[in-house]
């Protein structure tokens, strides 16, 4: 039985299994990522847009100082510090009241985790999901929140031949496996986030399989999260090269993502995803209302 009494705050509100939709805000803080590139490299226009997308409904912001798009190369964590600890410090400083959208720290590393939880981070954002020993024990001695994600491989390599037998059950089995993990370094059960990793480690079926089936990541009983926000597998199924083009395909799957269950969407542009994901909710709740009256009669 999950405790809920000290559950995440997204955007002031409780995130537990069946809330939402939540909306988490990508703001990557670096040079190289696969669709932003560069454009918030400095604190202040890190700070703006981090602060535009609360004002368009975002309920998280996650602030991200290395690129993990595939084939990229490892950021040292000084140099990770040195991009996110400001933009992360200053979101803290100016995001205030009881509605103010949480701040999180997309790492894989527990010295960069610690330094954004000092600036004022509440949640990291880990898609290692622990494989710095050192991560899961400082999440549970700061009382944080852990997203906790699905990778075949390493962002430099993971994309090379990914192979699976049931991606589905691989990746279940996966996050089970890692939830275990996370219970027994102390990390609260009802601080856990799981995420099956949309593009990590996944070709273009093999995402689409994924979302096909997030009722069965929705069913282990943790929040699920879901990241497609202009990912290559739109790209390919609508032939749109450019990741700027691809929003109408990333809307279509925060839809599907919403009706599946699915609490947490992690996109580029939230205006168009909070609308998306809240009329998606009112028609998932309808269904819900409508199945539990049938049922009852």
């Amino acid at each position: 039985m999950r405790d809920h009494a000290h559950p995440i705050l997204l955007g002031g509100k409780p995130l537990v299994p069946g809330s939402g939709p939540f909306i988490f805000g990508i703001l990557n803080v670096t040079p190289d990522s696969f669709s932003d590139a560069g454009r918030f490299m400095t604190p202040a226009a890190a700070v703006d847009a981090g602060c535009r997308m609360a004002d368009e409904g975002a309920d998280a912001i996650d602030v991200g100082g290395e690129s993990t798009r595939p084939g990229s190369t490892f950021v040292s964590p000084d140099e990770q510090i040195r991009r996110t600890g400001p933009v992360i410090e200053e979101l803290t400083r100016r995001l205030t009241g009881t509605d103010a959208p949480a701040i999180s720290i997309d790492t894989r590393l527990a010295s960069v985790a610690r330094a954004a939880l000092d600036a004022g981070a509440t949640i990291v954002n880990d898609i290692s999901a622990l494989h710095d020993p050192e991560m899961g024990p400082l999440i549970a001695a700061r009382g944080a929140g852990v997203i906790l994600m699905h990778m075949k491989g390493t962002p430099a390599n993971m994309q090379a031949d990914p192979i699976y037998v049931d991606v589905v059950e691989e990746i279940r089995s996966f996050l089970q496996q890692r939830m275990a993990t996370a219970l027994a370094a102390g990390i609260p059960a009802d601080r856990i986030i799981l995420d099956p990793g949309i593009g990590f480690g996944k070709t273009t079926s093999h995402n689409l399989m994924i979302i096909r089936n997030l009722h069965r990541f929705v069913d282990l009983g943790a929040p699920t999260l879901v990241g497609p926000s202009r990912k290559r597998f739109i790209g390919e199924v609508l032939r749109l090269p450019s990741p700027t083009d691809r929003l109408h395909g990333t809307l279509a799957t925060v839809a599907a993502c919403v009706l599946a269950g699915v609490e947490c969407v992690r996109v580029h542009d939230v205006a168009a995803a909070r609308q998306v994901a809240d009329l998606s909710a009112a028609i998932h709740r309808a269904g819900a209302s409508l199945h539990s009256s049938k049922t009852q009669v």
